[in-house]
């Protein structure tokens, strides 16, 4: 089997710092929010150029305390893409604020900000835009709306670590920005984490009371909080991924661009678009077809693992059928939800898999 990602190959290249970084860990016996938590927020706070970065347990959690942090919650609104992983969307419900669904650019499959502005009302709080499958939104559109409304801007990049809009990256255009370190991430970890990027002191100071149970001194609670604090081990691990990042962001790039030079003659699919003046790290490399079943079956026969993302839209999920929406209502992110599917892509990918991937797809689509 080819899989979709291959992290036990990825983490090889690195075993030995991996190991050594553990045993310190163990040796330490400081294993919650300790010095290499405390180090890992340092580096990528100077990284992105931002002032602040907050390490909490997951990236759906990161969503959580942000929007918490900023006071959003019952009888607000949040105007995000219906086209994204399902925590984009619960996170607003989890703080009691109602999600505003808006279709996606046929392109980027980004949220389209030529369509915000007729959804902003007077209980509109903040814009939530998702970085999908490594690409940024179209943040100059989105933030001039904010401005002019004086909403928020809240980065969900999640998928994105390391990309750039206008050679700045993500995570430092917004208001705050959010990221998860899920195994499948870029930049990801052995398990679950998360982190949160923003200039603003009060905010961080917010979001660091919140994820340790409302309390900025132990035992002592200013407010109801979360338990959402990333373990040691994990950012020690992180850490060394991180110095691993440009590299591994790099090599992602140079499969993609292997992939658009041999199927951009295919005439059942359809590749990714770059669009200017941004970096794509393609977290995921999706590919677009009306015969999407046929060839994602001609792969996994070939051993070749593919997915879809997403197979249904938020604003289509039974548990948002109270907002009621209906499908039609947003016909570009149904249409991508009908014909996107995912073919292998992580930085340790071979030519020679590459080469076989691209075999199966052309021979499917010959015999469609």
């Amino acid at each position: 089997m080819i899989p979709l990602v291959d992290l036990k190959k990825q983490y090889a290249t690195i075993q030995d710092d991996i190991v050594e970084a553990m045993l310190e860990v163990l040796d330490s016996g400081q294993y919650i929010l300790g010095s290499k938590v405390t180090e890992l927020e340092s580096a990528i706070a100077k990284r992105l150029g931002v002032k602040h970065a907050i390490a909490v347990g997951n990236g759906t959690d990161a969503l959580v305390l942000t929007l918490d942090a900023y006071g959003i919650g019952s009888g607000d609104e949040v105007i995000t893409t219906t086209f994204s992983f399902f925590a984009t969307a619960e996170a607003i419900s989890r703080v009691g604020a109602t999600p505003v669904f808006v279709d996606i650019d046929p392109v980027s499959f980004n949220i389209d900000p030529n369509k915000i502005i007729d959804k902003i009302t007077p209980r509109t709080k903040a814009i939530l835009p998702v970085h999908l499958f490594g690409q940024p939104a179209d943040m100059d559109k989105i933030l001039e709306i904010a401005m002019n409304y004086n909403l928020l801007v809240i980065e969900d990049a999640c998928q994105a670590f390391g990309a750039t809009f206008m050679q700045q990256e993500v995570g430092s255009i917004g208001d705050a920005a959010c990221f998860s370190f899920f195994p499948t991430k870029n930049l990801g970890t052995i398990g679950d984490g998360g982190l949160i990027t923003t200039y603003d002191d009060r905010l961080a100071e917010s979001i660091r009371k919140l994820r340790a149970h409302g309390s900025s001194k132990k035992y002592y609670h200013q407010q109801i909080g979360y338990n959402s604090r990333l373990d040691e081990i994990h950012a020690a691990f992180l850490l060394i991924c991180l110095k691993e990042i440009d590299q591994w962001n790099e090599q992602r790039v140079s499969i993609a661009d292997y992939y658009f030079s041999h199927l951009k003659d295919s005439k059942t699919v359809e590749l990714p678009v770059v669009l200017p003046n941004r970096s794509h790290v393609f977290h995921l490399f999706c590919l677009k077809s009306e015969k999407r079943q046929q060839i994602m079956s001609a792969l996994n026969r070939a051993d070749i693992q593919t997915g879809i993302y997403y197979p249904l839209c938020l604003h289509a999920q039974e548990a948002y059928k109270g907002l009621g929406y209906s499908m039609g209502d947003f016909p570009v992110a149904e249409m991508a939800s009908s014909q996107l599917f995912a073919i292998p892509m992580h930085p340790y990918l071979s030519r020679k898999e590459q080469d076989m991937i691209i075999e199966h797809i052309s021979k499917a689509s010959e015999q469609l």
